[in-house]
């Protein structure tokens, strides 16, 4: 424990010699910051995905540096430093764990969940949903949704159920389709993927995670068409569909 407290007050250090002494460090500030930690965040998940450990490592060190940055420029206002930050997470994490810290008893998973939604409404939120980032991706945002409404109970009894529902929205979109409605179109094609992020949520499929995995086999298989075309001397605006199905379909040996 004390290897870990002396590393964590070195960046601390760090950080206030930075801030004091180095140029860019000087300038910048919460807004500035904020786009490069959304991407420092993403990095981070792409290490994540292709389980890299290495990598990991080094981007949860990037993205620790710029939550200690944060709270540096915090301090400089008086508005909270990083003692403020990590009391107030641990008082958080004491009061949601009431089955931990309490008398509370929870049978399952299920239960803490929803033990943990209705103390968030206890802390003044209106919604279960007031705790969704209005910035998230619409996919990622659309997976928290139906999971904060689950925790509070609104969800269907079964996958089955669900999966009726994804049919519905189907033949719903192909009716717009007919009349060629484009604003009713994106409606029903919003409702059908919307439906279709529930229907993987019945089957234990985070589908963030599952696109991300068709994203990369379809990459890598694209790639290979590229890769093979060229070798044959061959430029894919020349091509047609039929022809560069046969490098396309020789790609799926490769990359399942």
């Amino acid at each position: 424990m004390q290897e870990k407290l002396k590393a964590f007050e070195r960046l601390l250090t760090i950080m206030d010699e930075l801030r004091a002494k180095c140029p860019w460090d000087k300038k910048q500030t919460m807004q500035s910051l904020r786009h490069l930690t959304i991407e420092e965040t993403y990095e981070l998940t792409d290490a994540i995905f292709d389980n890299d450990m290495e990598e990991i490592k080094k981007e949860l060190g990037d993205l620790m540096l710029h939550l200690v940055f944060y709270a540096k420029i915090g301090s400089e206002t008086n508005a909270f430093d990083m003692a403020d930050v990590l009391n107030g997470v641990c008082e958080k994490l004491i009061y949601r764990h009431p089955h931990i810290y309490g008398d509370v008893k929870v049978k399952d998973e299920e239960e803490v969940k929803s033990n943990w939604e209705k103390l968030k409404l206890k802390e003044g939120k209106t919604s279960v949903l007031e705790g969704v980032p209005k910035s998230l991706p619409a996919l990622i945002k659309c997976i928290r949704i139906q999971d904060k409404a689950r925790g509070v109970g609104f969800d269907w009894d079964n996958k089955e159920q669900v999966w009726e529902k994804v049919i519905e929205e189907m033949d719903e979109l192909q009716e717009e389709i007919a009349v060629q409605n484009q604003e009713r179109m994106e409606a029903e094609y919003g409702d059908l993927l919307f439906a279709v992020v529930n229907y993987g949520r019945f089957l234990n499929i985070n589908p963030e995670d599952a696109l991300e995995k068709t994203n990369k086999k379809f990459i890598n298989r694209f790639q290979y068409l590229e890769k093979e075309t060229k070798k044959d001397g061959k430029t894919l605006s020349d091509m047609t569909l039929e022809e560069m199905d046969v490098y396309w379909n020789a790609s799926k040996k490769f990359y399942e």
